[in-house]
């Protein structure tokens, strides 16, 4: 009420004058109206107050409902990156399983390799065929490498779990490979993990060996003399890479071939 009244405006005194009424009431109505007048103004200042302080709060509520929207959006990713970030960690831990397996697959499929070829060493090594007419023992240090190329694996280096029992000499696909003395030949066939494989039996019980040939020149039983071609290079041991796996043993036993032959 006292704010349509205060819109409306107080009557001034001049209209109240005017009106005829008594002096008495009109003063004591014009006090009337001067307390109304203020109460009016302190109640609309009261309003505007009010309005000024429902603006800020509805902007404070409004900034808040943003942050929270900030908030909820920054969780979200968050939420999704951690999700991301355990499916690429699964992910990862299921390939290195698996490439745990396969190795160990590999390895075992070497090992199976190496103790086909030591039985067969050991086998060749019970029907020896060379006499001691010429000691190959003295030959230690002047034997040359059966093929020219690069030697690219050493004795005992690792292979897939595996230390090698020979070296790999890189070579490209064709090469002769000579046999490092003379002897005879007392395998020549393919062999799993070896390719085209040829053992020459060299007397008092050293046998040098030839893998991964593109083919064999000589046959079981074959005499061979020293530098001569026994086979050619290639890579049907399954190697990445063409060339000759070279080994050298002694009672069944590998031992580095570098030991024994002139590099220069």
């Amino acid at each position: 009420m006292l704010v349509a009244w205060a819109a409306g405006g107080a009557p001034d005194a001049l209209r109240v004058a005017l009106s005829g009424s008594d002096p008495s009431d009109i003063g004591r109505a014009l006090h009337y109206f001067g307390h109304l007048s203020r109460a009016a103004a302190a109640l609309l200042a009261e309003q505007r107050a009010a309005v000024a302080a429902l603006e800020r709060l509805g902007e404070e509520a409004r900034r808040r409902a943003e942050r929270l929207r900030e908030i909820e959006r920054a969780s979200r990713a968050d939420r999704d990156k951690v999700l991301a970030e355990r499916r690429e960690r699964r992910r990862v831990l299921d390939q290195a399983s698996a490439e745990i397996r396969k190795n160990r697959k590999e390895i075992s499929v070497l090992r199976a390799d190496e103790l086909r070829l030591a039985r067969l060493v050991d086998a060749i090594g019970r029907s020896e065929l060379i006499s001691a007419r010429e000691s190959f023992s003295a030959l230690r240090g002047k034997l040359r490498l059966p093929v020219r190329g690069e030697l690219t694996r050493r004795y005992g280096a690792p292979r897939g779990g595996v230390e090698a029992r020979g070296v790999f000499i890189r070579a490209p696909e064709g090469q002769p490979v000579r046999a490092v003395a003379r002897g005879h030949v007392v395998y020549a066939d393919w062999m799993r993990g070896f390719g085209n494989l040829l053992i020459v039996d060299h007397g008092e019980s050293y046998l040098s060996i030839y893998a991964n040939n593109e083919s064999l020149l000589k046959e079981l039983g074959d005499a061979v003399a020293t530098g001569e071609p026994v086979a050619t290079t290639g890579s049907s041991g399954g190697n990445e890479e063409t060339g000759l796996y070279f080994e050298m043993r002694h009672l069944g036993r590998a031992f580095d071939p570098l030991s024994w032959v002139k590099l220069k």
